[in-house]
Order: C-alpha cells, then sequence, then structure tokens
C-alpha cells in the first residue's frame, strides 16, 4: 500500500496555525507599539496644552497686581507722601482702598533704601523687611516681581519706583512694594483657575513617570534670580491607555492559550480518530476499530460502521468459503447422484432385459424381480431424499403441531422398524429404558419427529452388523425439553468428520460409508427438522465404539388426555375372502394395468374412472361401491375436488388417495381432507392389501 507523503493534514494544520499565530502575534504587536506612540503623542499634546494653561493663569495673576503698580508709579499723591510722610493720608488714599486686593503687605521705601511706612496685615504679623539689594535692583528696572521667604511662608512681591510725572528721569521719590503670601487661599485660587493640584516644594525638578497625571513646575525667584521654592500643578489624565495595554496583554494571552488548547483537542478528537481511520483502512485491525469506536462525535459512529463493514467482510469470506465448498460438495453430489441413480437403474434395466431376452428358470426369474424390486425402492428413497431438501431449502415445509402421544409414537416406530432389519444382521434392537415419561400428550409435529427417528435408526441399523441398537426418550422437566436418543455399536465416526455430519451432499467416513450407499441428504433433513421444530441436534461417537445421536425438541404438553400405554396388537391379514367393489380413479393406463394384475389374486370387483368427474359420477350413481382409490392428480377434476363432492353425499364410503406425491406435507394435507388413508407411488402391494383388508375389516365389524 502506498504510503501517505510526510506532510499530512496534521503538519499543515500546525503549519498553518503557527502562521496564524505568528500572523495575530505581529498584529498585537502593532497594536501595542501604535497605541505607546498615541499614548506618548496624547502625553505631549496633553502637557503643552497644561503648560500653557497654567503660563496663562499665573499670566492672569499676575496681570492685576502689574497693571495696578503701573497706574501709582506716576501718582503725584503718592510722590508727595514720600516727603510728607503723612500717614493719615496714606491710609485713607492708599491702605483703605486696597483692601478689596488680595494683598498681605503695602510698604513704602525712601531713596535711602529705609522703610518710610511698613503695613503688614493679620496673615503676616510680622516686619518683612525688604533686602536693599532688592531694591537696588528695583532702582535699575523701574518694576521688579521677586519672591521672599517669611515666617509664614513665601510671600509674592510686586515693586515699582516712584517717579515724577512732569520728568521721568529728573526725579525718584522712592519705592513702593506690595506683597501676597501663598497661602491656602492662594493656593485655592490658582488650583481653581488653573483646574489642578498645587504644591509649594523645596525642589525645582519632580521624579515621575506616570503618564497618568500631567505636571507643571513655576519657580519661584528672588531678587537675585535664585530658585528659592517651586509652584508645582498637577492635573490627572484619564487616557486609559494603560487598561488598553492591559487588554492586549489578556488578549495575546488568551490567545496562545486557546491556540494550545486548540491543538491539544484537534490532536484528541480529530487527528488521533483519523490516524486510527487512517490504521484500520491499512490493516483492518479489530482493536483500532474498538478504539475508534469509544472516540468522540462522528468518529464513533464511524467506527460502528467499520465494525459492521468488517463483519460483513467476515461473513463474505464465510459465505465465499461456504459457496466454494458447496460447489464442491455438489460437484461430488452430482458425482455421487449420478452413481446413486444409475446403480439401481442398471440394476433395473439389466435383470429386466435378461427376463424379457432370455429364458430363465422360475428361482432366478424370482432373484431377478426381488433385485429389481429393491433397486426400484432405493431409486425411490434417493428422489424422495432430493425433493424433500428442495422444499426445506425453500421454506415450502412448516410445522403441523399436533397433539401426540409420545409412548404410543415410540412404539410404532419399533415395530415398524423391527421388521425391517435384514435376519443377515445379527443385531439386538430395543428401546432404552424411561425413568421419566411423559404424562401427557405433547404438542409436535407427529409426521417430521417420526422421519427424524426414523432415518437417525435406519443410520444406525445401515452402519452396524452386530451388537444393538437402541432408541427412546425422556423428558427433561427443569429445562422444558424432550430429549431422544439413538444408540448403536457400529462402525463409529471419526472426530475430525463430527463437524460435517449434518452437512448436505457429504458423506463421512471410509469404504463402509461408500457401501452402503445414499447421497449423504439424510442426517441433514434430520437436522433441517429438529431445528424447525425449535431444538438441536448433537453427535458423540468414536471409531469401533459406536455413535450416539441425540436431539432434543420444546416440551409442550397438551393436557387434553392423560397418556395410556397400550401395546400395540400384530395385525392378522385378511386374504379377501370378502367380496367387494372398488373403484379405481387413474388416468395412467399403465398404473391402471399394474392395480388390476395385483388385484387379480383377490376376489374384487374393479370399476375404473380416467378422471375425477368420472369418479364421482360412477359414486353417485353405483351405492354397491365399497372403497374407491382416488388417484390426486388427473385431467378435469382432480382427486381433492372429486372428493368434495363425493363426501357430503356419500360420507361412509372409504377413499384412499393414491399418488406420486409423496413428501410429508403432501400427506398431511390428504390426511386433513378427511380420506380414510393413502399410498404413495410406486405402489407397495403388501401395503395395499393393508389398506384395503382393514377397510373391509371395520366394514364387516
Amino acid at each position: 500500500m502506498k504510503k501517505s507523503p510526510n506532510h499530512n493534514i496534521y503538519s499543515k494544520l500546525l503549519y498553518f496555525i503557527t502562521i496564524m499565530t505568528v500572523f495575530f502575534m505581529l498584529l498585537f504587536l502593532s497594536l501595542y507599539i501604535f497605541n505607546n506612540r498615541q499614548e506618548k503623542q496624547t502625553y505631549q499634546n496633553s502637557q503643552k496644552q497644561f503648560n500653557a494653561e497654567v503660563q496663562s493663569v499665573l499670566k492672569l495673576n499676575s496681570d492685576g497686581p502689574t497693571a495696578l503698580l503701573t497706574d501709582l508709579t506716576f501718582w503725584e499723591g503718592l510722590g508727595s507722601f514720600t516727603i510728607s510722610k503723612d500717614k493719615i493720608w496714606f491710609k485713607k488714599n492708599i491702605v483703605d482702598n486696597f483692601k478689596h486686593y488680595d494683598f498681605e503687605l503695602i510698604e513704602v521705601y525712601g531713596l535711602d533704601n529705609n522703610p518710610i511706612i511698613n503695613n503688614e496685615y493679620s496673615k503676616i504679623k510680622s516686619k518683612v523687611i525688604i533686602p536693599k539689594e532688592a531694591l537696588e535692583q528695583l532702582n535699575k528696572k523701574s518694576f521688579a516681581t521677586f519672591y521672599i521667604k517669611s515666617q509664614k511662608g513665601i510671600i509674592e512681591i510686586f515693586g515699582t519706583k516712584i517717579q515724577s510725572v512732569n520728568n521721568l528721569n529728573s526725579k525718584n521719590y522712592g519705592y513702593f512694594l506690595v506683597g501676597r503670601l501663598l497661602d491656602k487661599d492662594y493656593i485655592q485660587t490658582l488650583e481653581t483657575n488653573s483646574n489642578s493640584k498645587i504644591k509649594i516644594v523645596e525642589s525645582n525638578t519632580i521624579e515621575s513617570n506616570d503618564r497618568n497625571n500631567m505636571n507643571y513646575i513655576f519657580p519661584l525667584k528672588n531678587w537675585n534670580n535664585e530658585t528659592i521654592s517651586s509652584l508645582t500643578f498637577t492635573r490627572t489624565l484619564n487616557l486609559e491607555y494603560n487598561n488598553i495595554q492591559n487588554l492586549l496583554t489578556i488578549i495575546v494571552l488568551s490567545f496562545i492559550l486557546f491556540i494550545l488548547i486548540f491543538i491539544y483537542y484537534c490532536r484528541l478528537w480529530f487527528f488521533a480518530p483519523l490516524n486510527t481511520v487512517t490504521e484500520i483502512l491499512e490493516t483492518g485491525n479489530k482493536k483500532s476499530i474498538d478504539v475508534l469506536k469509544k472516540a468522540p462525535g462522528e468518529f464513533a459512529h464511524i467506527g460502528n460502521l467499520f465494525e459492521e463493514n468488517r463483519n460483513q467482510k467476515l461473513e463474505l469470506v464465510k459465505a465465499k468459503l461456504k459457496a466454494e465448498e458447496n460447489d464442491r460438495l455438489k460437484t461430488s453430489f452430482l458425482s455421487n447422484l449420478s452413481h446413486e441413480i444409475r446403480t439401481p437403474m442398471n440394476a433395473i434395466v439389466g435383470f429386466t432385459e435378461l427376463m424379457m431376452n432370455t429364458k430363465v428358470k422360475e428361482q432366478e426369474q424370482n432373484e431377478y424381480l426381488n433385485i429389481i424390486d429393491k433397486s426400484g425402492k432405493n431409486l425411490i428413497s434417493i428422489i424422495d431424499d432430493l425433493i424433500e431438501m428442495s422444499k426445506i431449502d425453500s421454506h415450502q415445509i412448516t410445522p403441523n403441531l399436533t397433539s401426540v402421544n409420545i409412548e404410543s409414537c415410540i412404539n410404532e416406530l419399533y415395530d415398524t422398524i423391527k421388521v425391517t432389519i435384514k435376519k443377515s444382521k445379527k443385531i439386538d434392537f430395543f428401546i432404552l429404558e424411561n425413568k421419566s415419561p411423559a404424562h401427557f400428550n405433547i404438542s409436535t409435529d407427529e409426521v417430521k419427529l417420526k422421519q427424524i427417528i426414523v432415518n437417525l435408526v435406519t443410520n444406525a441399523i445401515k452402519f452396524t452388523h452386530e451388537g444393538n441398537v437402541a432408541f427412546g426418550y425422556e423428558v427433561i422437566e427443569d429445562q422444558q425439553q424432550i430429549k431422544f436418543t439413538v444408540k448403536d455399536t457400529g462402525f463409529g465416526i471419526d472426530e475430525d468428520s463430527h463437524q460435517h455430519i449434518f452437512d448436505r451432499f457429504r458423506r463421512v467416513g471410509d469404504d463402509k460409508s461408500i457401501k452402503a450407499g445414499g447421497l449423504g441428504l439424510g442426517l441433514a433433513i434430520s437436522k433441517a427438522y429438529v431445528e424447525m421444530l425449535g431444538g438441536t441436534i448433537a453427535l458423540e461417537s468414536k471409531i469401533g465404539k459406536g455413535s450416539v445421536f441425540s436431539f432434543t425438541i420444546p416440551l409442550v404438553y397438551d393436557k387434553v388426555e392423560m397418556i395410556t400405554v397400550q401395546p400395540i396388537k400384530n395385525k392378522t391379514n385378511i386374504k379377501g375372502e370378502e367380496e367387494g367393489t372398488i373403484l379405481i380413479a387413474e388416468d395412467d393406463n399403465i398404473n391402471f394395468l399394474l392395480f388390476q394384475k395385483i388385484m387379480k389374486t383377490k376376489n374384487f370387483k374393479i370399476i375404473r374412472a380416467q378422471n375425477g368427474q368420472e369418479a364421482v359420477n360412477i359414486c353417485l350413481n353405483n351405492p354397491e361401491i365399497d372403497l374407491v382409490l382416488m388417484d390426486i392428480k388427473m385431467p378435469v377434476m382432480d382427486g381433492f375436488e372429486a372428493f368434495e363432492k363425493i363426501h357430503p353425499i356419500r360420507p361412509n364410503l372409504p377413499v384412499i388417495a393414491q399418488t406420486a406425491f409423496s413428501s410429508n406435507e403432501d400427506k398431511e394435507r390428504i390426511l386433513k381432507e378427511g380420506f380414510s388413508d393413502y399410498i404413495t407411488k410406486p405402489i407397495n402391494r403388501e401395503k395395499l392389501f393393508d389398506l384395503i383388508d382393514n377397510v373391509f375389516k371395520k366394514k364387516v365389524s
């Protein structure tokens, strides 16, 4: 078998999954990088906007004091105050007017850098001395903003020169300064305006990598431009980029976990069963089929289909072997059939020609006739077996259950078979002792039961030259069975042949079975009948020690009447002294001639009817007719139709069917229709006289 290529479906799928995994990982990586860039860009833009907003707030915060001081710089009244130092004027015009401003400090310095007036509000509560260096810087710049530290905190100072209006460069009166304490109110106002959180810190740097917050540092510088502290503005930036990154991470991990689970269950649910299917297709291994039946989903159903297919193949192989064996057996059967038919036919034709063409003595003539008679009976037996087997194969035979007295049946068979045993055979023939007889009639097919026993017993007698042959039955109540047994001390059967003993067209054994003759159908027919009755048949045998055939059928009582064992009385022949009239309904001239010759020795009046209609007319018009021998198959009207017309009018007229139909079913139908009895062709002279004598004996009695 050609092996599959190295790159199987599993490898291709793994390759595809790998490519898809790489693709999605690159996609996730791209999204991650894009997210980081977007986060950085957004942060930078937001930071710039935040810086601008803070700077705008700070500018707006300082624009008011700056504009105010610009207006006061050129006020002549303020210049005059530096000379008069009138505190009342200062309080009235400056301090009282500045109350609505948030200034905690208002001071005026002279040109000698000494304070002219210090006015601190309650928040400061201490003198704040402006350093001379700061005033010197103010003299140079005309206007300055700087920060100084105090006991209460940092104070924002706005300062300007007090100058003359008429001549800006000619005269400088001193310095005017206001200050605001950077307290909680100041910070809160800035926080509200800037929408941020503000802290005063000593350092002018912030160590933070948190991109969720934007920071702006405003340095608080003194008059020498030295940073004494800083204001830090912080605003929360709700970009949620960290959540996006976490989500991407979770997606990546989930995707990897999904791929691993997918590969695992693909292998478990798909590829492992596929490998099993491949193994089954390549080897047909039964264990692999059992494994596949346990697989999940549709593979279990496929496993069942494989098992059914395997069983069908095995059945086909068995059927093929059996067919080949049957062909071989049929070939052997045809050869045996030709031999078995030609052997009696040769005797019949040969001895008939001798009697016709040569003069033989009476003793030789009788010997020839006996040979012809025996050969004819053998030929009929062969034909009967073939017909019976054909009917069994075509299912034309069904059990006809009747009430059977087993004890009477066994005794009748014993008496019937005993007279057929040749005196040359030194055989002790008897009925086996029965310790458990049947107490009631049983329901079974009596005809087929008798046929089975007759076949087995006659076989036992055929292959036993001396010793004993016995048969009988016993009831097995606990198993609801009846067991029949046939024993002999004959040749025995080799154990290797036991399995074939019931096969049709087969004769087992050595030359002894060949000499015994037959087609090998008797045991096959018996086995078919046993199975038809719902039982089984078995064999025990050893070479040189004899054989034991046994079969069982179901025990079904027909509780109508108790069995009483009555010995069968010997029948005495009536020699035909009584005169009587017999109607023979026979369309064949040769068969009628045979009846005439047979009846020649008896003192009977013979009337012939050539068809069924004639038989009806003769019976209705001749009341002296005592007996009718009715052929079943006739022209115009057959024997059954003729009997149906005769019987209602002459119900006491005995009618015996004489027919070439010899099967058990035909016999059962004849008796069921109401015929007095039947006899099969070829006609047995002694049996015919026996039936006629019985009829006339009943009539006399």
